[in-house]
């Protein structure tokens, strides 16, 4: 079998560079050959540069679209017709209904720390001697995975009875300075533990947020804020009426890519609870539709609706890149 694995890696390796030198060999020969006229050829010389691009977006996102449309009308193992009966089970399910509750509080709780935590530290950051090395320090957990991040702050959360040695740090912090507090389970009650896995996310997206609008700041004439000083207006003026109005349309951008993280948020979630004590998510509650309860049509019609909810997004921000602001 791992021959077997290794030779179709090998031969992937070898063909797929070979096929499109070949293609691209024939094409310019038919084109040269057949085609008169030079403005002529160089059009459909594009069409077919592009044809294997639109052919792989096809096979490779197209028919997996519809395919998942196709299974979100079926029943449990994708026999049965059921029309838009997994979509009524998502909307009026009580636990579907925590998960797409939980996913709005993802959702607007996590967009807003990121980007105004993030912009509160792109400007004090600007402000520093050493501005570099606190970006890099307050950038440093993007550079850890998901799963590790979840595994790094369970320990964090960590929760042992009152009167015991608190071994999560959280808790153990806590406790040493106010010693009459009782020890939480951050993960476990209520709806503060979905606020403590949103912390995470924060903990890990704010610095890629400050990255960014750090970029943007950088863009702001000079001039145009030494101006403003002398007439007069003060640091939060300059802030409100000058700063934010100038990098709007990059903080908008920032914003649009927060919200697509946040509703394809799995990682933290599965790695910390697994969607237990009420913290379950869109993303997670798919995954275990289909690979524990082998519903495939509920599974679907969650897919469904978490590309319904993002596509929206994605317009948005590339509208932002696309067009001059």
């Amino acid at each position: 079998m791992n021959l077997r694995v290794l030779l179709i890696a090998v031969l992937s390796i070898i063909l797929v560079p070979a096929v499109l030198v070949a293609y691209s060999w024939i094409a310019e020969k038919f084109v040269g050959v057949t085609i008169r006229g030079a403005q002529t050829r160089e059009q459909v010389r594009s069409y077919f540069w592009i044809a294997p691009a639109f052919l792989l977006l096809a096979v490779f996102l197209v028919y997996p679209v519809i395919s998942t449309i196709i299974t979100s009308l079926l029943g449990p193992q994708g026999h049965k017709f059921v029309a838009f009966g997994n979509y009524g089970y998502i909307f009026s399910n009580p636990d579907m209904l925590i998960v797409l509750r939980n996913n709005l509080l993802w959702l607007v709780v996590f967009t807003f720390l990121t980007t105004a935590i993030g912009l509160a530290m792109a400007v004090l950051a600007d402000r520093v001697r050493y501005e570099n090395v606190v970006k890099a320090i307050l950038f440093l957990p993007m550079a850890i995975s998901y799963v590790a991040a979840g595994v790094i702050w369970k320990f964090m959360y960590q929760f042992q009875p009152a009167g015991a040695t608190q071994t999560g740090t959280l808790n153990a912090l806590i406790v040493s300075i106010f010693p009459g507090f009782q020890p939480q389970a951050w993960l476990i009650n209520s709806p503060g533990n979905t606020f403590a896995l949103i912390a995470v996310g924060v903990w890990i997206w704010a610095g890629f947020c400050m990255v960014i609008i750090s970029a943007s700041l950088k863009g702001i004439p000079k001039d145009v804020l030494d101006s403003a000083r002398i007439d007069g207006a003060t640091e939060m003026q300059l802030f409100w009426r000058i700063t934010v109005p100038l990098i709007s349309s990059t903080l908008t951008v920032v914003v649009t890519t927060m919200i697509i993280n946040v509703l394809k948020i799995f990682d933290i979630v599965y790695v910390m609870t697994s969607g237990n004590y009420n913290t379950d998510v869109i993303a997670n509650s798919m995954y275990k539709q289909m690979f524990i309860f082998q519903d495939y049509g509920r599974a679907a019609a969650t897919a469904v609706i978490l590309f319904l909810a993002v596509i929206p997004v994605v317009v948005v921000n590339i509208r932002k890149f696309v067009t001059p602001s």
